[in-house]
């Protein structure tokens, strides 16, 4: 029988919690010293390139395979670029332009600036496929909604990252496209079989493992019709279909366990016991940051689940084991890869929907942006015009606040912003209200929503990061702002 101890050393090797700081606090560098197996990083981690390097070292240097993992999506999820907004022109533009080598070398100069920052495992590429238009998480996250298109971008984006040397993750296993629910509020029900999601959601994690995706990420998502447990805590997922009948030999990871949709309903502990009971490997305790008593509740929940049986003690030896191969397998290199050849530009500007003619730009010029509340996933990243050029006067709406009628009508250029203007019905009612004053106004979607003549004149840029901004600004005509181009310092 194996001691306390050493469950204790074997139960914190599977967490991966998160913490606050731009420097690792005294209680994580001693239990990253001591046992814990990963670390998560988020935006609230982040000044610069530099700064993310020094705190990386400093949680090597307790334990030099420590896994450091961080949400990197190269699109309006990131976190490296959260206080300004990614430079890469995010999944929904790649899928757009559908070019797996411009996605490739989007996942290679990703990986290399995250290697180089001392990063080892970045939970992407998201490899949902956006079948239900209403999920409210996904959107531009998703390379499409064509499986095939979706599987092929999946493949590309991660063997150009794993050829960097950091670890991707295909997420979120079986596939939140087909939801209309964010899991960090509630449960998402997929209304499907696993014949159809063997068409419909299944192939982009396939391709993946086929392409050796170092890991794959379980969303707290419930099929009923496969097993009346969420994905990330069902042995029937994550067991027999990922392992058994997918072949998948790498790292399993839950999404994070204190979302809604599954603390809500076995609380923190208990979700940990039935994920590592499932077949994952490693415990995603992110987000919002925890208590270390959390960690140990949790590690406690463990052992005393090992000692009365339900979880088998070679399946925690198995999963500890996995998550410590990680580490050694995708260490941190010395310089990142610069995007010397303008491709994020080159995404973004073929991925433009274009409706027209366009008006001239002309001095003065409005930005009025409505401005939805952002989801979880996403956060507080700018996004829209003044990430580009801040010099442009921007105004937010939201559907209480009165437009800026002297404004709109003495402006010479008139840009209206939306995202997602599908899900967000009082977007074009706005839309409708600034035109009855100014008919030229263009419309810029930045979300999946697209454009279409009758919306003339109009652009679509399918993702609101820095890439995708400058490349509508550029067709508009607006004047061009210098910048590094890869986001790095």
């Amino acid at each position: 029988m194996v001691r306390d101890d050493e469950l204790n050393r074997l139960a914190d090797t599977v967490l991966m919690p998160c913490f606050d700081g731009l420097t690792a606090p005294d209680w994580l560098r001693r239990r990253v010293s001591r046992s814990l197996g990963a670390v998560c990083l988020f935006g609230r981690n982040v000044e610069s390139d530099p700064q993310v390097r020094r705190l990386t070292d400093e949680l090597r240097e307790e334990n030099p395979a420590v896994v450091i993992a961080i949400d990197e999506e190269a699109g309006d999820v990131t976190r490296l670029d959260a206080g300004s907004g990614s430079p890469y022109p995010g999944n929904a533009a790649l899928g757009r332009v559908d070019d797996v080598r411009l996605t490739r070398a989007i996942g290679a100069q990703v990986g290399g600036r995250l290697a180089a920052v001392g990063v080892t495992l970045n939970f992407a590429p998201c490899a949902d496929v956006a079948i239900d238009p209403t999920n409210p998480v996904i959107g531009t996250r998703s390379f499409g909604n064509d499986a095939n298109l979706v599987a092929r971008q999946t493949e590309a984006f991660v063997i150009g990252h794993q050829e960097a040397g950091v670890a991707a993750c295909a997420k979120h296993f079986p596939g939140h496209g087909g939801t209309d629910a964010d899991t960090h509020h509630r449960l998402a029900v997929l209304d499907a079989d696993l014949p159809l999601l063997l068409t419909e959601a299944l192939p982009p994690f396939t391709a993946a493992i086929d392409a050796d995706v170092a890991s794959v990420m379980a969303g707290h998502l419930l099929v009923p019709a496969v097993d009346e447990l969420p994905a990330s805590v069902s042995p029937r997922w994550l067991t027999e279909i990922l392992r058994g009948e997918m072949a998948f030999q790498g790292l399993i990871i839950t999404d994070a366990l204190e979302m809604q949709a599954l603390a809500g309903r076995y609380g923190l502990a208990d979700s940990a016991v039935l994920a590592l009971a499932a077949g994952a490997d490693l415990l995603c305790v992110g987000g919002q940051t925890r208590p270390e008593a959390e960690l140990d509740a949790i590690v406690v929940a463990v052992v005393a689940a090992v000692r009365d049986g339900r979880l088998p003690e070679a399946r925690l030896v198995e999963a500890a084991a996995r998550a410590a191969s990680l580490g050694a397998r995708f260490r941190p290199a010395a310089s990142p890869a610069a995007d010397r050849d303008g491709v994020s530009a080159a995404v973004a500007r073929r991925a433009l929907d274009v409706a027209g003619p366009l008006p001239a730009w002309r001095e003065p010029v409005l930005v009025v942006r409505c401005a939805d509340r952002p989801n979880v996933a996403v956060g507080q990243v700018p996004w829209g015009p003044a990430t580009v050029d801040p010099d442009l006067t921007q105004v937010d709406l939201t559907p209480d606040r009165p437009l800026p009628t002297e404004r709109i009508t003495t402006a010479g250029t008139v840009v209206v912003v939306t995202r997602d203007r599908h899900r967000n019905g009082w977007m074009s009612e706005r839309v409708t209200e600034i035109r009855a004053l100014r008919p030229d106004t263009v419309l810029l979607e930045m979300g999946t929503t697209g454009v279409r003549g009758a919306d003339a004149p109009a652009v679509g840029s399918y993702g609101g990061t820095k890439a995708n901004t400058r490349a509508a600004l550029d067709v508009l005509g607006a004047p061009a702002q210098s910048g590094p181009a890869d986001g790095s310092e």
